[in-house]
Formats: structure tokens, C-alpha cells, sequence
């Protein structure tokens, strides 16, 4: 295994895990509760169904359930972690952490555990943290996990919105110990300036949600679509070109972004010019899972044998979201 050299804390990907809901929200589903049709969506986003949380679902359920399946793909137990961070923006209570929630269900009593919020950018953000964690010797096992139910916070009569999103959750194990998946440093980012592009208006200090908030649908997420495509458009290629010249000795075997929109995505592809076998998108099955959304594909790529591929080149990962925040990032798998 991998581990130190010459005093450098090298960090790696010990395991993944991911969880899903059962529950399948299919395009034809939409078409009883809206104005749409199964073509409209597919052809505009590229989304076919998403999974749903159902009653006894929470945030807090499913990134446990990625915990564990990320554990058992590492060999580890949860008393060999020293740190759980869960990126989120649909914790199970303002406070305390959800982080907190999934550090009791696994009994994982030496970690400390917290949330971060950064939207679609989070698990990157998270894996940038466990990383530091470990070089800064503070925490020898990391696990950072992005889980999210959008479903509770959607507004099903906002066509714009509701067909976009969906939930699930994913995790990795960082450690100073591994065989592959060296994690490379990350960069975050955000402007503040796009704070209302993508929100939720009510339900903090700054505004309680009230009954008068709910009849204007301020407690429901709400984006505006034309600036959120611009702005990942972008965002993407320059991530994207950015971790491609921080190692340029290395060759591209693989992209995972954030999995946000087909269209956004192959638009991206054709400006950076590379074939589409080496994005890897599952956004047809899931949707939009935010902070999930990496993670999951992350998840997906090592238990298919996807990123096999990949194998001593780079793999890339970029994101953009509410906030706004963005953030790229790699492996050398």
C-alpha cells in the first residue's frame, strides 16, 4: 500500500459506496402531474427517471447506507475513522449535523463528524477537506459522503425545476493507506454574487418560513435555468482545463462531473474536444443528485469496471452549483 514518502502524506481512495431510494420517479410519471411529455425532458436534459425518498427516508438515512457499503469495499470498520464530513443542502435538521446523525448509526465513536453546504460543488469541496485533514496528519481515515432529497424541497408544479432533481447518496474513504485512486489537490471556488440563482428563500435567519412564505412557494427550491446553463458551461471546460494542466504528464482516462444536465455536458465535451466514452454520465437514471451527484458515479465507475479504463491515467473530476460555488478535482487511478 501506499502511504508516506520522503515525510509527504500521500492520500487515496480506500473504498466507495453509494445508495439509492427505491422508489422510481419515471418522465411518464410527470406527464400525469404537469405540463410535459417524456420527449420534452429526455430531449432537453437527458434524464429518463430519478429516485425518491420515501416515508422513513432521509438525507441522514441514505448517506449512512453509502457509509457502510463504502466500509465494507475497504475493509474497514467505522471505528477506524477519524472524521465523517457530509456535504449537503437537505440536512435532516438545521442543526445539529447530519454528519452527527450517521456517526451514531455506524458507531463510529472516534470520529468527529460535521456538515458543509456548498451545493453541487460539495462533495468536491468534501474530498478537499478529507484530503487536508490527512496531510495535516490530523485524521488518518476520512469519510466524506455527498447525500441529498431534493425531493423534500422541489416544487412539483415548477416544470422548470421539478423534472431536474432527484436523491441519493455517495461516499469514499480517504486514507493514508491504499493501493489506487491517489487523490491529487483539489481547487474550490465560489462568487457570491450568484447567491439567488439557485436557492431556497425561506427557512433560515434570514427569513422564517411562515404561511405567508409558503403561499408564495418560498419554501421550495428555485433556479433560473438559462443562467445556471451559461454558467456550467463554462465552468466545466475551464475545471476540466485546469486539472489537465496542473498534471501534464499524465494522460486523460476518464471525466466525471457533476451530473447536471446532458445537454450541459455534451456541450462542454464538444469545446474541450474529447470523445464521449471518456465522460462517464448516469444522469439518465438519476437525475440531478446535487452534492449526491459525483459520488454516486464515483461509486458506479469503480463497482462496473468503468474506470478500469482509467487505470495509471487521470481521472478528473469538476462541478458547479448554487452558491455559486464550483471546484475541480483528480485522481491518478
Amino acid at each position: 500500500m501506499s502511504g508516506a514518502v520522503s515525510g509527504e502524506i500521500r492520500v487515496g481512495i480506500r473504498g466507495t459506496g453509494s445508495a439509492l431510494p427505491p422508489k422510481v420517479l419515471r418522465n411518464a410519471d410527470f406527464e400525469k402531474m404537469i405540463d410535459t411529455t417524456d420527449e420534452w425532458i429526455t430531449t432537453r436534459t437527458g434524464i429518463k427517471e430519478r429516485r425518491i425518498v420515501g416515508d422513513g427516508e432521509t438525507t441522514a438515512t441514505l448517506a449512512t447506507e453509502a457509509a457502510r457499503r463504502a466500509l465494507d469495499a475497504a475493509g474497514m470498520q467505522p471505528s477506524d475513522l477519524d472524521a465523517i464530513v457530509v456535504a449537503t443542502v437537505t440536512p435532516d435538521n438545521q442543526f445539529p449535523s447530519t454528519a452527527c446523525k450517521v456517526q451514531a448509526a455506524l458507531g463510529a465513536t472516534r470520529a468527529g463528524a460535521f456538515d458543509i453546504s456548498a451545493a453541487c460543488s460539495g462533495f468536491l469541496y468534501g474530498l478537499n477537506i478529507g484530503r487536508s485533514l490527512i496531510v495535516a496528519r490530523s485524521a488518518r481515515n476520512v469519510l466524506v459522503i455527498g447525500a441529498e432529497t431534493l425531493s423534500r424541497i422541489v416544487d412539483y408544479t415548477d416544470r422548470a425545476a421539478c423534472i431536474l432533481f432527484g436523491d441519493g447518496a455517495g461516499a469514499a474513504i480517504l486514507s493514508h493507506e491504499f493501493e489506487r485512486g491517489e487523490v491529487l489537490p483539489h481547487r474550490i471556488y465560489a462568487d457570491g454574487g450568484g447567491y439567488e440563482i439557485m436557492w431556497l428563500q425561506a427557512g433560515g435567519s434570514a427569513q422564517r418560513i411562515t404561511p405567508e412564505a409558503m403561499a408564495a412557494g418560498q419554501h421550495y427550491l428555485r433556479i433560473r435555468g438559462r443562467e445556471v446553463y451559461k454558467f456550467a458551461v463554462s465552468r466545466f471546460v475551464e475545471l476540466v482545463q485546469e486539472q489537465r494542466a496542473a498534471h501534464p504528464g499524465d494522460a486523460l482516462g476518464l471525466v466525471i462531473p457533476h451530473q447536471v444536465n446532458l445537454r450541459i455536458i455534451e456541450s462542454a465535451r464538444e469545446k474541450l474536444d474529447i470523445p464521449m466514452e471518456q465522460i462517464f454520465c448516469n444522469i439518465e437514471k438519476y437525475g440531478n443528485t446535487s452534492a449526491a451527484s459525483i459520488g454516486i458515479a464515483l461509486d458506479e465507475a469503480v463497482r462496473t469496471g468503468a474506470i478500469d479504463a482509467a487505470r495509471g491515467k487521470l481521472v478528473i473530476f469538476c462541478a458547479f452549483g448554487a452558491g455559486l460555488t464550483w471546484a475541480s478535482g483528480a485522481l491518478r487511478w
